[in-house]
């Protein structure tokens, strides 16, 4: 697969046109076929950093579970349910979400480059990336005050990864993921001991 366009250059053409167009993740997706991993995972993303009305945002989570399952699954395209695929949002979301990492991406475009690029192709790694983003796309599903920044920007380096084929990038999520995972299991036996105690304190 070559390396034609940044991350910076998709998410310019992608916020290219009127505010006001009606878009669809189907087409989309159908547009960008190549990188559709990487662009569905960022897509997914927007209501995260950028808040959609209408609770669109609480997709976001089983969104990115979706996708882990299919890589999981070593699809090669991602598919997406019909409901879902023709929902339709408008381009300003994705032109408000260029404007707030237009800056940051410009930084991550000097750094990234395709290497390690069985990370993508390998069906062992692709797997692992698959069953992380499962994990992860469940933990920001729930309604965890204060997770969605963390959860939402280890993803987001899923996303780029995808996009930029770049294996370090993608190691780099691996590792956060991981990180992020171990951290969400330790707090949640915390919890569910103080929650123990204080029922047995007042039985």
């Amino acid at each position: 697969m070559s390396h034609e366009i940044s991350t910076r250059v998709l998410l310019q053409q992608l916020a290219d046109g009127s505010p006001d167009d009606e878009l669809t993740l189907e087409q989309l997706l159908d547009s960008f076929r190549h990188r559709s991993y990487g662009l569905f995972l960022m897509l997914v993303l927007i209501p995260v950093f950028i808040p959609i009305p209408a609770g669109q945002g609480a997709l976001s989570g089983l969104l990115t579970t979706l996708i882990g399952a299919q890589m999981l699954w070593q699809m090669e395209h991602p598919w997406v349910p019909r409901f879902i695929g023709r929902k339709t949002f408008k381009r300003v979301h994705i032109i408000n979400f260029q404007k707030h990492f237009d800056r940051w991406l410009g930084y991550i475009e000097r750094l990234c480059k395709p290497r390690y690029e069985y990370a993508f192709d390998h069906a062992w790694a692709r797997a692992f990336s698959g069953l992380l983003l499962v994990i992860l796309g469940i933990l920001l599903a729930l309604p965890i005050l204060g997770t969605n920044y963390p959860f939402g920007a280890i993803i987001l380096a899923y996303s780029l990864g995808f996009i930029e084929r770049d294996g370090i990038l993608l190691g780099l999520g691996w590792i956060l993921g991981l990180i992020e995972i171990v951290a969400a299991v330790v707090f949640s036996s915390l919890l569910i001991e103080l929650t123990q105690k204080f029922i047995a304190y007042f039985t």
